[in-house]
C-alpha cells in the first residue's frame, strides 16, 4: 500500500522490505494553462517550462565530485546505482516526467545521501517560476512498478525557480525518505550544487 507523505515526514524504505533494492523514483508536473486576454483572443495556452529534474549523490552530506550529479547531461553515476532515463522539455502529458532508477546495492557505503531537486532550465531568460507549474509530485515505487510512497508539492512556489524535492538518506544500515518539498530562487543547478559543495 503506498503511503501519501506530507512535507516533512520521513519513512523508512528498507527496514520492513529488505527485499528492495531497486527502486523507481518518478518526478511529476504539469503547466498551468495561461489565459490569453488581448481584445477577444479567446482560450488558453500551455506554456513550456522545461523542468529538469537531478539527483545529488552525497558522501558526508558533501557533494564531492561534478560525477555524483545525475542529470540530463550525465544520465548515469559511476557506480552505476543511479539512472536518469532522459529529459522531458515540456511537462505534457500525464505520470511521470521524469524517471530516476535507483539501485541501492551499487551505491557506494560511504554516499549517505541522494538528494533529488528541480530546477526550471532558463529561468531567467524565460521569466518562469514553478507558479507556472501544478500538480508536481515525486513517488517511490518498487521494481515492479508498485507504489511505495507519493509526495504532492501542493504549495504555492509562485517566484521559486528549484525545488528540494525530497531525499533517500541512510540511518544506520536503513534507507529512509524524507519529503522536504523546499522551494528556493536558485537559477541553475550550479546555483543548487554550490549549497552542498561548502
Amino acid at each position: 500500500m503506498s503511503i501519501s507523505l506530507v512535507k516533512g515526514q520521513k519513512i523508512d524504505l528498507t527496514k520492513n522490505n529488505s527485499g528492495l533494492k531497486k527502486m523507481l523514483v518518478g518526478l511529476g508536473w504539469d503547466p498551468v494553462e495561461q489565459k490569453k486576454s488581448f481584445f477577444g483572443l479567446l482560450g488558453s495556452s500551455l506554456p513550456d517550462v522545461d523542468v529538469d529534474a537531478s539527483v545529488i549523490m552525497l558522501r558526508n552530506d558533501k557533494l564531492t565530485s561534478k560525477e555524483d550529479v545525475i542529470f540530463f547531461g550525465n544520465l548515469k553515476s559511476k557506480c552505476g546505482g543511479v539512472a536518469h532515463m532522459g529529459d522531458n522539455l515540456t511537462g505534457g502529458g500525464d505520470g511521470d516526467d521524469e524517471q530516476i532508477l535507483i539501485d541501492l546495492a551499487k551505491i557506494p557505503q560511504d554516499v549517505n545521501k541522494l538528494i533529488f531537486v528541480t530546477n526550471i532550465y532558463e529561468c531567467i531568460r524565460r521569466k518562469q517560476s514553478f507558479g507556472m507549474i501544478q500538480n508536481a509530485f515525486i513517488r517511490i515505487a518498487d521494481d515492479s512498478s508498485k507504489n511505495i510512497a507519493m509526495f504532492n508539492l501542493t504549495e504555492d512556489y509562485n517566484g521559486k525557480t528549484a525545488l528540494i524535492v525530497g531525499e533517500l538518506y541512510r540511518h544506520n544500515s536503513e534507507w529512509k525518505f524524507n519529503a522536504i518539498g523546499e522551494g528556493t530562487q536558485d537559477t541553475s543547478l550550479g546555483d543548487i550544487l554550490r549549497k552542498y559543495s561548502n
